[in-house]
């Protein structure tokens, strides 16, 4: 079993990002008492404190783990940068993610071909041969006609890139729109109802 998790700051200043720190750091050991593997897959930071920690938690005591961790998470501490700031409560978020839909790219078994004869110039070869070829990638409906060559097999290796070309064009779109989703989890934490509560210096759990 596999789960990506994001821990963010929210856009927060220093003293959240330290907090991500922190709760990573809790969640490592908590991990490693659990024989659970840790893969860290992006990191943002900011000078030197990372707002934002998204990785990849493996093994079977996964759901053991991010339970008591998934949601707010305030840290009661004064500031170890501003001493005489007022605020003391330090918010991060603890985030479970959809995994993002990866290109797998195309199989020949997903792809419906049919012939027909080509069309425009070209000379009597093309209005007797059926060399023209629309490939339809049935997951997805796209569909591309190629009639470039007058070889069908050529036609076929076209129509097949141009159909991945199609694919990847939708992935990169996905991507872009779970990036935009990420952002809006980020800079929306809500402050309210914390799951778990740390105080002072040595980031202790409120029992």
């Amino acid at each position: 079993m596999e789960k990506i998790i994001e821990i963010s700051s929210g856009r927060g200043p220093k003293e959240c990002c330290l907090a991500v720190q922190h709760v990573f750091q809790k969640i490592q050991k908590e991990a490693e008492v659990l024989d659970l593997k840790i893969i860290i897959n992006e990191k943002d930071v900011q000078d030197p404190f990372p707002s934002s920690v998204k990785f990849k938690i493996v093994g079977k005591n996964c759901p053991q783990l991010i339970s008591r961790w998934l949601g707010v998470v305030l840290w009661i501490c004064r500031s170890p940068f501003r001493p005489n700031h007022p605020r003391k409560n330090w918010f991060v978020e603890v985030l479970e993610l959809d995994p993002l839909e990866e290109n797998v790219g195309l199989s020949e078994k997903d792809v419906q071909f049919q012939t027909m004869r080509s069309s425009g110039a070209g000379g009597q070869h093309v209005n007797k041969v059926s060399s023209a070829v629309r490939a339809i990638h049935l997951p997805s409906g796209h569909s591309v006609q190629v009639m470039d060559s007058r070889s069908q097999l050529q036609n076929k290796q076209l129509a097949l890139k141009r159909l991945r070309d199609l694919l990847e064009s939708d992935n990169k779109q996905g991507e872009a729109l779970y990036n935009r989703e990420r952002w809006n989890d980020q800079v929306n934490i809500d402050r309210g109802n914390p799951v778990l509560i740390f105080e002072g210096d040595k980031f202790k759990e409120r029992k």
